[in-house]
């Protein structure tokens, strides 16, 4: 409760404006609504505070591999037409600045040039715009995935020792989707030639 001075003043505990804070950034930094932020603050104020602290964390790792910038000129060597780059960068698929190409930009840049090598071009119908349904299925992955992080190691885990197990998860993480795309792959184009012992439903071994 304030301390009502007169009509229109009050006096507030400090502890109000750090809690005002908190709620700011849970609905400006994270997107949560109102009645999720009430719900958790009235739950675990230090949950909260945790998971602000880790998000920031992760945040600072993601931001900080990817602060240098390779020149334009030597993004060019791997033989991708600039109408290419430019394309890419229209679509947030590269997302270059006044000094330059991401690591990852020029890694996306890398595996074009050899998509691009190995025959995947626009005369027989591969464009640039393939490069999105990827985009939007990384991205719904990656929402679900900072979610799973934010409820298993927020506040259950010091932030160092949390980052640290996220790192070493990097590696592991990049093999396991390149094997199940593999399997994914191997399992619609079985399902579309009908030998998918499940696909008519019976799962039977006649």
């Amino acid at each position: 409760e304030p301390v009502k001075t007169s009509r229109n003043m009050a006096y507030y505990p400090a502890e109000f404006v750090e809690r005002i804070r908190m709620i700011k950034q849970l609905q400006e930094e994270r997107y949560m609504p109102l009645r999720v932020i009430k719900d958790l603050l009235e739950e675990d104020p230090d949950r909260a505070k945790a998971l602000i602290e880790l998000g920031d964390r992760l945040l600072e790792h993601a931001l900080a591999s990817e602060s240098e910038r390779i020149s334009a000129a030597e993004v060019r060597r791997y033989d991708v037409p600039q109408e290419v780059l430019d394309r890419l960068a229209e679509l947030e698929v590269l997302t270059p600045d006044e000094d330059g190409y991401s690591p990852t930009d020029v890694r996306i840049v890398e595996a074009i040039s050899r998509f691009r090598a190995g025959g995947y071009e626009e005369r027989i119908g591969f464009t640039v715009y393939d490069t999105l349904r990827y985009k939007k299925a990384m991205a719904e992955l990656v929402a679900q995935e900072v979610d799973v992080l934010m409820e298993r190691l927020a506040g259950e885990m010091d932030p160092d020792e949390a980052m640290a197990l996220i790192e070493a998860g990097n590696q592991p993480l990049n093999d396991l989707l390149a094997a199940m795309h593999t399997k994914a792959l191997v399992a619609e184009l079985e399902r579309r030639r009908g030998s998918d012992p499940s696909a008519d439903g019976s799962g039977s071994d006649s």
